[in-house]
């Protein structure tokens, strides 16, 4: 279980008891909620991995605590509650991360370089597509049927996060959404217009219902119990080049620039290490006071003003601007 070098498990909260079982099996303490775990006083850091709905709450425990936290994705479910968090964390001099992962693999890490580099011109277009079949008993878990657990909140937000650090800000959204398959409370399918502060504009869509490899899980390697397949899941367009994710696959044309000359791909070399892995190293760094945060708490809630957005937007059938939220 020691992945990685820079940090150790030193116990389990949760108040199951399987998983006080799970905390045995790993050799480690137990504490059935965080109050017990403060008060032992044996923890530098938590990683929250809870229900959506009790991300403020929980991180709000650790600010309250004066104990770094990693917030797993969505920072929160509510964005007065979020922000509430973020100001108590900050008048604190407190640092809260957010658990989007992917930001640490060295293949986003290179898109972002090569996005930034210029390489690419003036990116103009954005296609992002996350579709992917959950199977019927991973709604047995009575919250994953209820509003906030659907694809929106757990699965796209990871998407909306990555087109902020490689596009800049989102602005506008204009959504449609449906539960047409399941007809539970949740949404299953979704499909968003995008407007960025850079003059970008983008499409995304989203669905749990559909047996298809376009999403993030089915293309980037990043986790073993995904079936690996050689399809992209994003495409960026600029005035220079193109770039296809993850393939990492820059088009560009060769001789005058422009649709009459031929257009080839390169592929730049990136190494393959664990995003997890790596996020943990780094939480370690930046309770250590070494780093600042890769992905802040600050990062976390901008993504989640966007997936509010889409919320909205889907509701009312309007474009939402993120700055009237």
């Amino acid at each position: 279980m020691q992945l990685s070098p820079a940090a150790t498990l030193c116990a389990i909260v949760d108040p199951t008891d399987e998983g006080k079982a799970f905390a045995s099996s790993l050799g480690v303490r137990w504490h059935p909620d965080l109050a017990a775990l403060f008060a032992a006083g044996e923890v530098d850091g938590v990683v929250l991995a809870v229900p959506n709905t009790v991300h403020g709450v929980t991180a709000m425990q650790c600010v309250e605590a004066g104990i770094p936290a990693i917030v797993e994705k969505p920072f929160t479910t509510d964005l007065v509650e979020g922000r509430r968090v973020l100001a108590a964390a900050k008048a604190a001099g407190l640092p809260l991360l957010t658990g989007h992962h992917r930001r640490y693999n060295p293949l986003i890490r290179k898109a972002v370089e090569i996005v930034r580099s210029g390489k690419l011109g003036h990116i103009t277009t954005v296609q992002a597509q996350t579709c992917f079949l959950k199977p019927d008993h991973y709604f047995d878990v009575d919250w994953r049927r209820k509003a906030g657990a659907g694809p929106v909140y757990l699965n796209l937000i990871h998407d909306i996060d990555l087109l902020n650090a490689l596009c800049g800000p989102i602005t506008s959204v204009h959504a449609m959404e449906s539960n047409a398959v399941r007809g539970n409370e949740v949404e299953e399918t979704a499909v968003v217009l995008l407007k960025f502060e850079s003059g970008v504009l983008g499409t995304v869509n989203v669905s749990d219902t559909a047996s298809a490899p376009w999403s993030w899980e089915l293309t980037a390697r990043e986790n073993a119990h995904y079936p690996a397949t050689s399809e992209n899941c994003y495409w960026l367009g600029g005035t220079k080049g193109s770039l296809a994710l993850p393939n990492l696959a820059v088009w560009t044309h060769d001789g005058p620039n422009g649709w009459w000359s031929p257009i080839s791909a390169s592929k730049p070399i990136f190494e393959f290490d664990d995003p997890l892995v790596l996020q943990v190293s780094h939480f370690s760094e930046v309770i250590a006071g070494t780093a600042e945060p890769v992905v802040s708490g600050a990062d976390g809630l901008a993504a989640v003003e966007v997936i509010t957005a889409i919320k909205r937007s889907a509701a009312t059938g309007k474009t939402v601007e993120i700055a009237n939220l």
